[in-house]
């Protein structure tokens, strides 16, 4: 199993932790640099953003969970595999981080962006123990068809998404929401209004607000 490589920002004594997953092509400090407006809000809180395992074909400069076949030509079999080397590496990083810091997995938050989000979507369900939410930015649901019968615990999940995404289609968010919701997950939805594939401020303040209520900060 890979061991995935990330920075670190926080406390020392931190009684919370939030994980950030990026998206293809791109790395961990893509996404730590979040840290910085979230920290004054949720004191004691350590924050991890972990490179995937691959190098990206399409950015060597950046990584990915897994090849899109249609962006590079990758071959349906390599993502299938790719995506199951992700899945025990993130399992591992998870696991390795609340050993670490000395938590349980309901003081953990994972935030997934586009492709960290399909993976946030597909591993955190199929975890032994629920952490205390996933955050969804610009993602979509892998395999929606299995998740009610591989689904082990069914933490909150709030999804955001900008309506004028060319990348990952605005349509993905509610056919995400509502597998999730069939399945049994509590799912909440704010949508990014003139937004593309990114981050908007006001997605990022519905994202801390759910954070803040779910590690009770």
């Amino acid at each position: 199993m890979t061991e995935l490589k990330s920075a670190r920002k926080g406390p020392q004594d931190a009684d919370a932790v939030v994980v950030f997953l990026h998206g293809y092509g791109a790395d961990g400090a893509d996404l730590l640099g979040l840290a910085d407006p979230l920290a004054p809000h949720l004191p004691k809180t350590a924050f991890y953003a972990p490179d995937a395992p691959e190098r990206s074909r399409n950015n060597p400069l950046g990584y990915q969970w897994f090849p899109i076949p249609w962006l590079d030509g990758s071959s349906e079999q390599d993502a299938k595999t790719a995506m199951e080397g992700s899945v025990a590496a993130i399992n591992g990083f998870l696991d390795k981080v609340l050993a670490d810091e000395g938590l349980s997995a309901d003081r953990m938050v994972v935030v997934g962006f586009s492709q960290g989000t399909m993976m946030a979507l597909h591993v955190l369900p199929r975890r032994a123990e629920a952490v205390a939410g996933i955050v969804g930015f610009s993602g979509r649901l892998l395999a929606p068809e299995s998740l009610a019968a591989e689904a082990r615990v069914k933490p909150p999940v709030v999804l955001i998404h900008g309506d004028q995404d060319p990348m990952v289609p605005f349509e993905d968010m509610a056919l995400a929401g509502e597998a999730l919701e069939k399945a049994g997950f509590t799912v909440y939805g704010h949508v990014m209004k003139g937004t593309g594939h990114g981050i908007a401020p006001d997605g990022l303040s519905v994202a801390l607000a759910f954070i803040k209520d779910r590690l009770g900060k």
